[in-house]
């Protein structure tokens, strides 16, 4: 049997997330993610290690830009196959992909203005990585893929999704290869979730694969109980707004925003914190919330409980969606404490920089972290403690107070990646480490080399595979 992978994205760094498998003369992607480090960018640029015109399909595990980003590039360099991925990741993609074209183009257009106005060039074109056409040219390839339906992929290749519990849709794929009587099954986490996370189900377990490949962006760690999570944001917002500043956060639009919103509707419910306003300042985000509401059947039994109730997270007293750009900029003219949630989650775009700008250097002021935060990503910078930053061309001094919830992570973290694995009731042929920055990633894989007794392995970018 001719089994090859290779890893193309995602291997010793977080983000670029894509797998090429090739089997039964089919080829196909696993995922085609945007990287999103400093230092990977110029892998964003270069041409594709395969001709696009050349793969059948791209399983899409979710639709978050380090696994979708790069899908519009692909499209235009020649591939013409199908994007399998469930009915909400293929609807929330085409609102992170029409919104990261936006951002691409409107950023170039300012860096490039800003060049002029310095007299100099910059290390990367000052031309978008794709346009919103670009986009659009994508969205007729997308075919739904439903949890437990296996997809033919012709040659004796099938996959079938599974939910992840990471985000709305997401999904761990299984692909199966068969000729004659032989078989072999290869497992991607994709991103793996988490257990008792609201409004999501948990992520599904599996009996058996022969390949794994496996996630580990905290494999290094425990989250804090996410049972403490509403009195650590309380904690913020009170002190905060005793203080008399704003509450900024740097937010994914898909899955962590709905998530702050429905722990604010509980806070708030329970008259733990003071009411005040609250902005979504994101027109992605507030079309992704519009998408929450269109597949209830993707929820948890708590999360449906409080709708029947009347008690939606998505829409209580206070909460603004904002989508224009008049509206946003009128976010700053408003006196008096407001809390604005806005991407992009690790300050890489987007309106949050505007809010930064405006905050960053007020004491009063607090910046929330409520995500992870890339090594190279402007967000992880101000995490680390620099006492100043550039934002949009410009020097920041950082007097703001900084706070970081990690509870709120929708990624496994150590303890939930063994729980995942342990479902398994015989060692793999092989395991891949992956999704995890490189002395994070090898410490996962010789913890479980040394308790599992498993063969693991931490691919390198570019590391071709045959499997037998």
């Amino acid at each position: 049997m001719s089994l090859k992978l290779s890893f193309l994205g995602a291997a010793q760094n977080v983000t670029g997330s894509r797998y090429l498998v090739e089997a039964g003369g089919v080829r196909f992607l696993v995922d085609c993610g945007l990287y999103q480090e400093r230092e990977f960018r110029e892998r964003n640029w270069a041409p594709f290690a395969v001709p696009p015109e050349t793969l059948d399909a791209v399983l899409l595990t979710h639709a978050h830009l380090d696994h979708c980003g790069l899908l519009p590039k692909l499209v235009r360099e020649g591939f013409k196959g199908k994007i399998y991925g469930t009915p909400a990741t293929a609807e929330i993609a085409e609102i992170m992909l029409m919104d990261s074209a936006k951002i691409q183009q409107e950023d170039a257009e300012f860096k490039k203005k800003r060049h002029e106005s310095e007299g100099r060039k910059g290390p990367y074109p000052e031309v978008p990585l794709y346009t919103t056409e670009d986009a659009q040219a994508s969205f007729p390839l997308f075919a739904p893929a439903r949890y437990g339906e296996p997809v033919d992929l012709g040659g004796g290749v099938s996959a079938t999704f599974h939910d992840a519990g990471h985000v709305l849709g997401s999904a761990m794929v299984k692909v199966a290869v068969s000729k004659n009587d032989d078989q072999r099954s290869i497992l991607f986490s994709g991103d793996a979730g988490r257990w008792h996370k609201p409004i999501l189900c948990d992520p599904t377990l599996f009996d058996e694969a022969d390949y794994v490949v496996v996630e580990s962006t905290y494999g290094d760690r425990l989250h804090e109980g996410s049972g403490g999570i509403a009195d650590q944001l309380a904690e913020v917002i009170n002190a905060t707004l005793e203080a008399g500043g704003n509450i900024v956060i740097p937010s994914f639009a898909l899955e962590r925003a709905q998530e702050v919103l429905y722990y604010l509707n509980q806070l708030l419910y329970k008259d733990t914190i003071r009411h005040m306003m609250v902005f979504l300042d994101s027109p992605m985000a507030v079309s992704l919330t519009e998408v929450f509401q269109h597949h209830p059947e993707l929820f948890d039994k708590e999360t449906l409980e409080l709708i029947k109730k009347g008690n939606s997270p998505f829409s209580f007293p206070g909460l603004s969606m904002v989508r224009t750009v008049d509206e946003s900029k009128a976010i700053n003219h408003i006196t008096g404490s407001v809390m604005i949630i806005a991407g992009s989650g690790m300050c890489t775009g987007g309106r949050i920089k505007y809010h930064l700008v405006r905050n960053i250097t007020r004491p009063e002021s607090t910046i929330l972290f409520v995500g992870y935060q890339a090594v190279g990503t402007l967000g992880r910078q101000i995490v680390d403690g620099n006492k100043e930053v550039r934002i949009l061309g410009r020097q920041h001094k950082v007097k703001a107070r900084i706070a970081q919830i990690s509870g709120f992570s929708a990624h496994a973290d150590q303890s939930e990646l063994f729980r995942w694995l342990s479902g398994l009731k015989k060692p793999p042929r092989h395991l891949f480490v992956t999704h995890g920055e490189p002395e994070v990633a090898q410490q996962f894989g010789n913890l479980l080399k040394e308790k599992m007794g498993w063969e693991v392995s931490v691919p390198e970018y570019r590391t071709e595979v045959q499997l037998d």
